[in-house]
Parts: structure tokens; sequence; C-alpha cells
């Protein structure tokens, strides 16, 4: 995923975790698009800029109270997105 940039692949990875909210899960519905660091990089970085929440040992949740609706959808990334 070369061509995507960092952000969007935050946005992807935002839609994804509204989809499956096991960090596990997630991982593995991204292999092939991703590498589990660059996973465990976005969560870190949607984590500290409260995008996002971990509310278990496994269990993430898009943090809308704090930043509202998701944002849109980059036409880079809806194809992935419609796929999962």
């Amino acid at each position: 995923m070369e061509n995507i940039s960092f952000d969007d692949k935050l946005i992807l990875l935002q839609y994804i975790i509204e989809k499956y909210n096991s960090e596990d899960l997630l991982k593995e519905k991204l292999d092939g698009y991703f590498t589990v660091k660059e996973v465990e990089r976005c969560i870190d970085t949607l984590i500290a800029t409260q995008k996002v929440r971990r509310i278990g040992n496994d269990i993430l949740q898009n943090n809308i109270s704090h930043t509202g609706e998701l944002p849109d959808i980059p036409s880079s990334i809806k194809e992935i997105i419609d796929k999962m």
C-alpha cells in the first residue's frame, strides 16, 4: 500500500475498526494491505490523537464522542473498504 498516504491509511483503519473492533481480527483482515507493524503504528497514532480508544485487551472503538463523525472516505481507499 505504498501509493496510499499515511492519513488515508488512518482513515481506512478507522472504518475497519467500525466493522471489526477486535485488534486481532483487524490485523487478520488487513493482512495483505498492511504489515502487522503498520497496523500497530496506525493504531498507536489513532489512540494518541484520541480518534480511537481501547476499551479492553483486544477491543478498539472509534472515539466518535471526542472527534465527531468518521472522516469522508477518500477515493483511494473506497474500494478496499467495500471489499471488507
